[in-house]
């Protein structure tokens, strides 16, 4: 992995930004490409925010790019490009958390702190056999203080990046590599044979399921999308205005409901494009898109910050999100 032998903080913090809730091999690509187009902080901060979203689309969980950004202008601006060299200095920057402010402090200058991630979560509860639910907040800080202990030496950036690895290639959620692990002479759970019931978690709760209609709007030639806002899911991506069903409500009625009450346009539900699932952080959907002639009315934005009429080819001009990227090939 390129960032595991880097120092430059900035490879170091976009590396770590990227991969919060994102796959190695998934993000490996993202990684190349968003460095080779922002290359420095400076370059990142003086960017338009839809080129950054453009480089991002497809990875999902948008509000990182935003933050990541918001963080570089404020280093350009107010500090004159200059890093934090300390966690306690990293947090105070949009979208970094705790764990992100000691992985960046320790790897890339040297500060002995902790930085504790789902993997070291499960290697500590493991090592240490805590019984305990790792998703109480009073375990949580005691896995936090084992970490501060453990990291107390000459290169805390290589400790904790050998945890981190120590979790995600051995110390893994299920069928633990033990006859592997480094550890394992020091490791209570396996001593007692319980690695397997350990980290203890918290069930998962039941994922919630929403009936999506899309509305693909089409007048002279052109399709109507819309800008979602700067908070809340898939902050400022674009889309085809989509809306969930009520209960029972055919999707017809759905679409035309939403033009109006979104849009402030009517509409003549054609053919259905395609019906796709779609799965984010809390919850699953089933969109299914339609073909739509615009009949009546001036377009005004209820819920997005932005509509504009733009022909099928400049569709790549715009950083969409994943589930449009689903059916937009079909239009």
């Amino acid at each position: 992995m390129p960032w595991r032998r880097a120092s430059d903080p900035y490879v170091v913090w976009l590396s770590e930004v990227l991969l919060q809730q994102t796959r190695v091999e998934q993000g490996l690509p993202y990684f190349e490409r968003f460095l080779a187009a922002f290359p420095d902080v400076r370059a990142l901060a003086a960017a338009p925010e839809d080129e950054v979203l453009k480089r991002w689309e497809g990875l999902g969980y948008y509000a990182r790019a935003r933050n990541l950004q918001k963080a570089a202008r404020i280093i350009v601006l107010e500090h004159g490009g200059q890093f934090p060299e300390r966690a306690e200095d990293w947090r105070r920057l949009p979208g970094i958390g705790r764990y992100t402010a000691g992985a960046i402090a320790s790897i890339a200058f040297g500060e002995p702190v902790p930085a504790v991630d789902g993997n070291v979560k499960r290697v500590l509860a493991r090592v240490f056999n805590i019984a305990q639910c790792i998703d109480d907040a009073k375990t949580l800080d005691r896995l936090w203080s084992l970490a501060e202990t453990l990291v107390q030496g000459t290169r805390p950036g290589d400790f904790n990046q050998a945890l981190m690895e120590l979790g995600a290639r051995i110390c893994t959620p299920r069928s633990p590599r033990c006859e592997a692990c480094p550890v394992q002479p020091h490791c209570a759970s396996y001593a007692e044979g319980l690695q397997g019931k350990r980290p203890v978690r918290k069930p998962k709760k039941a994922v919630p399921h929403h009936e999506v209609v899309v509305a693909a709007i089409r007048r002279n030639g052109r399709y109507l999308i819309a800008k979602r806002p700067g908070n809340g899911l898939l902050p400022g991506l674009w889309e085809f205005p989509a809306g969930k069903c009520l209960p029972g409500e055919p999707h017809q009625i759905a679409l035309e409901r939403l033009a109006q009450e979104a849009l402030a346009v009517e509409i003549e539900v054609g053919g259905m494009i395609t019906t796709t699932n779609h799965a984010y952080s809390h919850f699953r959907t089933t969109l299914t898109a339609y073909r739509c002639r615009y009949v009546a009315g001036k377009p005004e934005p209820a819920e997005h910050t932005q509509l504009r009429w733009v022909r099928r080819g400049d569709f790549p001009r715009y950083p969409f999100h994943k589930a449009n990227h689903k059916f937009m090939h079909l239009l």
